[in-house]
């Protein structure tokens, strides 16, 4: 793999060996290099040094810029003010730098991979078995499916883990339903899609939780059924096994429609972690990690306290016997430790169960299973809001159906693909493919282009606005690359390092350059909004560039044209990739 180092860190290692060589009681010493709008880049590590060496850091500032060697990289150096480093690059170095990334046969525009890969297990995407998907289930999905993405392009190992709410009381009812009601499971016309398995799902629950809130002697045999469940009764489980696969049909057509790929496999639920629940809590209890109070087996904690001051217990084991989630979570970081030998655990998990999560890390911990060397994260996210900033809701205060928000933004992004297809000459069928992906892009980009953490508003008449901040916006972008290639007949991309650039060139360039550094950032702090930001930066360095440079133009001598097809073909490059990292698709026409 052709791995490319970035304009940034070759200045960096040659500012950090002029330091050493210029102030050699210097030490290793970080020239503090950042971008400046004064010239390419700024470096303000000398005050520090001067302060250090007790110098004048202006004198300090000329010895270092004597030392730096000549030609190649840098164009000018400027000492500005009390010693700060002004440094601008020459024309050459950029383009020769990209041409590198342009190169590069694995498809990776240079990217290299990190150095310290491990393995991540990232839990992501949990539905809960026999119950719809609403807009709660959004984010889990769309954060965790783009973190796997990113992590997997950096070079980590990433097992997938879907939690999903398999097991239960519930489910004593639903099985004891279908034991007195055969045919309940069954389709009308036979075949299942995703819309009849969540109808008949939806029919059966509400049927036998009428019969159980009615009949107290359907109630009692609910009560038997979950406890055959919980012992292994074969009949018992091939019934929860019927609900599992009914389930699973309505989850794999609602993640089709988000266009993500959930696999069978990675899909370890509660029940996954049924056989180890025992044994965690002996551990647990025999350790001292866990005590019984109250006849509970419980984990305290100084700092967590309720409202009348007594510390509030992780609970592991119930009064009665059963297992709290606690159990679950804290078996399953066992298993992932243990037998996946995970060194990260990360969690996209609602940020109002972090509390919930602080404890099941803290006891894992103090149980030996977290240590050093391996780490778990809680990759905590905010609430989605209707435009009103309050959560999310249909006008009868019903939580909104996930299908029904997907479904809705593909009909709005239909609509306004439709609106310019005339013009690209678009057939019936790309109009609707792309109307899918315009309008899955826009719920998807809504979402990652805000900080996890936060809460955010979804209002499908912005998400697919084709200005500003919108996926829409950086498809279109890519889209009109593409015709311009198509449109440029013999002419060629080619880099021509000889060339003078124009200053939107030069910016386009510098901008292209980073994308590495930017993924390294976003993978190192699961932060996929800082992609989505330097995607749309991109997206905007382009639309100056189109505005100051034109492409195509006869006026222009071959080499110029060949030199700005490069770049725009580059950065289509460049776009297509980011968005992909994102689950983002980049129609060739729109």
């Amino acid at each position: 793999m052709a791995s490319v180092p970035s304009l940034a860190s070759t200045l960096q290692q040659q500012l950090a060996d002029a330091l050493t060589a210029a102030l050699p009681d210097a030490g290793a010493a970080d020239p503090l290099l950042r971008r400046s709008d004064r010239a390419d880049f700024q470096a303000n590590g000398i005050l520090a040094l001067a302060k250090k060496l007790k110098g004048n850091p202006r004198e300090l500032a000329a010895q270092v810029t004597a030392a730096l060697p000549a030609g190649g990289l840098i164009k000018d150096i400027e000492v500005s003010g009390p010693g700060f480093l002004n440094v601008t690059l020459t024309d050459r170095a950029i383009v020769e730098t990209l041409a590198a990334r342009a190169a590069d046969g694995e498809g990776r525009l240079g990217v290299p991979l990190k150095d310290d890969a491990g393995t991540t297990v990232i839990d992501y995407a949990q539905p809960n078995v026999a119950k719809e998907m609403h807009v709660g289930h959004l984010r889990s999905a769309v954060i965790g499916d783009a973190v796997v993405r990113i992590l997997e392009f950096t070079g980590e190992t990433v097992v997938r883990r879907h939690h999903i709410g398999d097991w239960g009381t519930q489910f004593g009812m639903l099985i004891q339903y279908l034991i007195e009601h055969p045919g309940a499971l069954k389709h009308e016309g036979g075949a299942s899609d995703g819309e009849a398995a969540m109808s008949t799902l939806n029919r059966v629950y509400k049927e036998s939780r009428a019969l159980f809130d009615s009949d107290e002697e359907f109630k009692a045999r609910s009560r038997d059924r979950v406890v055959a469940l919980q012992a292994g009764d074969p009949e018992t489980l091939e019934l929860w096994h019927r609900f599992v696969d009914e389930s699973k049909i309505y989850f794999h057509s609602v993640f089709d429609k988000l266009d993500m790929v959930i696999d069978d496999p990675d899909i370890v639920g509660e029940s996954g972690y049924n056989d180890m629940l025992e044994e965690t809590c002996r551990i647990l209890e025999e350790t001292g990690v866990a005590v019984r109070s109250e006849g509970a087996l419980c984990v305290f904690f100084d700092d967590v306290k309720g409202p009348d001051g007594n510390k509030v217990p992780l609970i592991v084991k119930k009064t009665n016997g059963g297992y709290g989630y606690a159990a679950t979570d804290l078996s399953a970081i066992r298993n992932r430790v243990q037998d996946l030998k995970a060194d990260t655990l990360l969690y996209v998990v609602d940020a109002r169960q972090s509390l919930h999560f602080k404890m099941v890390f803290e006891t894992a911990r103090r149980a030996g299973w977290l240590n050093e060397d391996v780490k778990a994260v809680q990759l905590a996210f905010g609430t989605v809001l209707g435009k009103d900033g309050k959560p999310f809701k249909t006008r009868e205060g019903e939580t909104v159906r996930l299908e029904d928000l997907l479904d809705e933004a593909v009909t709005r992004a239909t609509a306004v693909v439709r609106d310019k297809a005339d013009k690209v000459g678009l057939s019936e069928e790309e109009i609707v493919e792309n109307g899918r992906y315009v309008g899955i892009g826009a719920v998807k980009y809504a979402d990652l282009s805000t900080s996890a953490v936060r809460d955010y508003k979804f209002d499908l008449d912005q998400m697919v606005a084709l200005h500003g901040d919108t996926s829409v916006y950086l498809q279109y972008a890519y889209a009109r690359i593409q015709s311009i290639l198509r449109k440029a007949g013999d002419a060629v991309p080619a880099a021509h390092p000889e060339l003078e650039l124009a200053p939107a060139e030069r910016a386009l360039g510098l901008h292209l350059d980073q994308f590495g550094e930017v993924l390294a950032e976003v993978g190192a702090g699961y932060e996929p909004h800082k992609l989505a930001a330097y995607l749309y930066q991109l997206a905007s360095h382009l639309t100056t560039f189109y505005d100051q440079c034109q492409v195509l133009s006869p006026d222009n001598a071959p080499e110029v044209v060949e030199n700005r097809l490069f770049l725009v073909e580059l950065t289509a490059r460049t776009l297509h990739q980011g968005m992909a990292l994102l689950g983002i698709r980049t129609p060739e026409r729109l």
